[in-house]
């Protein structure tokens, strides 16, 4: 499965979150740090919800970028 997930700037770091998959987050001192701790946060989020029986949630979210004028 290929989830969108959405990376923020923060104060001295990056954020990343999952929108299909509420509350797996990760953060990182570089961009390419935070594409490896998302990954292992979507891995360890995914065997967590298999763990407990639960669904696993389809990926839904589209990624587009819209022009400001």
């Amino acid at each position: 499965m290929r989830y969108a997930i959405v990376i923020e700037k923060a104060t001295g770091n990056y954020s990343a979150y999952v929108p299909d998959l509420p509350g797996c987050v990760a953060t990182g001192a570089t961009i390419e740090e935070i594409h490896q701790q998302i990954k292992e946060a979507i891995a360890f989020h995914l065997d967590g919800l298999r763990e407990d029986g639960l669904p696993i949630p389809e990926p839904t979210t589209l990624c587009e970028y819209v022009e400001a004028s």
